[in-house]
């Protein structure tokens, strides 16, 4: 599964629409949207807050398998 894929499912999992999430992340929905979209990848530090925001692990962003926690 790719990472914009996985960050979608993740994010509605979370049951937060992408405004809500951006602004918990500290940017902008349309920066969020592009990361769902994979048109941009987010910086480690966006990285690291996605991944506290959610739960997760940042290998567990980053893998490419579909394996939970």
């Amino acid at each position: 599964m790719a990472f914009a894929e996985r960050l979608k499912e993740l994010r509605k999992q979370a049951h937060l629409t992408q405004v809500e999430l951006a602004k918990r992340l500290g940017i902008g929905q349309s920066s969020y949207a592009d990361w769902e979209r994979g048109k941009k990848k987010p910086t480690q530090e966006n990285l690291v807050k996605i991944a506290q925001v959610l739960s997760v692990s940042i290998d567990y962003l980053r893998s490419e398998e579909h394996t939970s926690e």
